[in-house]
């Protein structure tokens, strides 16, 4: 079983930036995918991001293309989600995941980290 969990949101300006951090509770096969969605407030959760584990290929959503950057760093057990240029509506829970690959759902979830984008 593989916990995960986030920290880094808070509260920022438009235009600010955060990084959100995600650990995993015991180490992650290198061939894990993780991936970062959110939830705001009366919507469905909404895929952001995703690296995969095999040859580290990154995918984004539209919204945040250019602006955000998903990394992991496998010896530390943690995925990142640098996020810039921050808008008003990016504010929302966001969430962490892995999945075994591709072809399998996320099925591991963190608890959420709020980030509120003031404007």
């Amino acid at each position: 079983q593989v916990q995960l969990i986030e920290s880094g949101g808070g509260l920022v300006q438009a235009g600010g930036s955060l990084t959100l951090s995600c650990l995993a509770s015991e180490r992650t096969r290198s061939n894990y995918d993780m991936g970062w969605f959110r939830q705001a407030p009366g919507t469905e959760r909404e895929f952001l991001a995703d690296i995969r584990g095999n040859g580290g290929s990154t995918y984004y959503a539209d919204s945040v293309k250019g602006r955000f950057t998903i990394s992991r760093d496998n010896a530390k057990n943690t995925a990142y989600l640098q996020m810039n240029n921050l808008k008003p509506e990016d504010t929302a829970v966001y969430y962490c995941a892995a999945r075994y690959s591709s072809r399998t759902p996320y099925v591991y979830w963190g608890q959420g980290t709020q980030v509120t984008v003031s404007s």
